[in-house]
Order: structure tokens, then sequence, then C-alpha cells
């Protein structure tokens, strides 16, 4: 499984963005299935809402089967809370909070990010580093 943030869906349904072409290639490429979980889908709706018809681009993506939504639930907020305290200097937001902590209790490495920044930095378990896409 591969978990995808929101940049990722903001560049595939905005020709425009910047990471748009890549982000295109790696979806296509894609093997595995593609999941997020609420926050990241929150912000993307938030960021697509400034584009004609993006949200209504992403409802297509989720109604195509193409994303999944995974559940998060109060036994995930204990671990979401201690990474955003690990890495409050960044500071880490909620949307890679709970990113991180689906990637830990999936058992996956994979995650789709154009944030490569924080998401080089952060870690799975303490020690393990997430394989990043594209």
């Amino acid at each position: 499984m591969i978990l995808v943030d929101a940049g990722p869906l903001l560049a595939i349904l905005d020709r425009a963005d910047q990471h748009h072409s890549v982000c295109a290639q790696a979806l296509r490429d894609a093997k595995e299935p593609l999941a997020t979980i609420w926050p990241p889908l929150t912000e993307a709706f938030y960021l697509l809402s400034a584009l004609p018809n993006g949200a209504e681009a992403l409802w297509d993506l989720l109604s195509r089967d193409r994303l999944s939504i995974l559940p998060l639930d109060s036994e995930d907020l204990p671990r979401i809370r201690e990474l955003m305290q690990k890495y409050g200097d960044l500071p880490m937001d909620l949307a890679d909070a709970a990113l991180i902590r689906v990637a830990e209790r999936e058992g996956t490495r994979k995650i789709f990010t154009v944030d490569k920044k924080h998401f080089s930095i952060y870690r799975l378990h303490d020690k393990v580093r997430p394989t990043l896409l594209p």
C-alpha cells in the first residue's frame, strides 16, 4: 500500500502545479493500492476549492476506487500526539503525524508526498525512514 499526502492530490488534479507531471506519472506507475486518511484529504479539498471543479475532480478520484480512505480512531491519537511533540521544532502538522502513524499501523513504508523536506526527517517507529514517492 502507498499512503498519499495532500500535495500529490493537488498536483495530480491541477495541471498548473509545479509537481503535476512527476506526480501524474507516479500515479500511473503505482502498482500498489493507494490510500489516504481524512487529515490530508481535508487539506486537499481545501486547497482544491480555489480551482474550478477542483473538489469535484477529487470526488471523482475517490469514486473511481483509485484512492481508498483508511480509518483513524482514538487508539491512534496518543501516537499522533507523540509524533507532533517529537517533531514540534519543524513543526509537524496533524496530517503528517497521522500519515506516519497509519504507515506504522498498517506496516507500510511508502508515502506519496511532495513534502520531501519534512518527510525525509520523519521516522517510522523512531528508526525506519519512510520510502518517499515520487
